[in-house]
């Protein structure tokens, strides 16, 4: 059988947001972000950090996106992907939670733990 992990749990255990990485999955090379934002929160920070990415995506409810290009909505089934030391702000405008999920690995010559 296959190792499971509650993230919905450990999300709300954690302030909101987990990440399944080296210490759970034994590797370095990927990692995996489940966050939840509640109606009206803000101020969520996503910065994959140097030698960093990840492709987010919107798996309940719409956030919006803030970044130097300005704000933008993202709703169920977009994603969006970051790379590197940049730092983007997601909001729940919404009356409704809204929940993402975002693959992260190490960039092409990147950053070594």
């Amino acid at each position: 059988m296959v190792q499971t992990f509650d993230c919905l749990m450990r999300a709300k255990a954690e302030g909101g947001e987990t990440v399944l990485g080296s210490q759970e999955l034994e590797t370095h090379t990927c990692y995996l972000i489940y966050g939840i934002l509640e109606p009206g929160q803000k101020g969520r920070q996503l910065n994959p950090g140097p030698g960093h990415e990840e492709i987010f995506c919107v798996v309940a409810g719409v956030v919006t996106l803030i970044g130097p290009e300005g704000s933008q909505n993202i709703k169920l089934g977009e994603a969006f992907y970051l790379k590197g030391d940049v730092t983007y702000i997601l909001e729940n405008n919404q009356k409704m939670p809204a929940v993402y999920i975002a693959a992260g690995g190490h960039s092409e010559g990147g950053h070594e733990h």
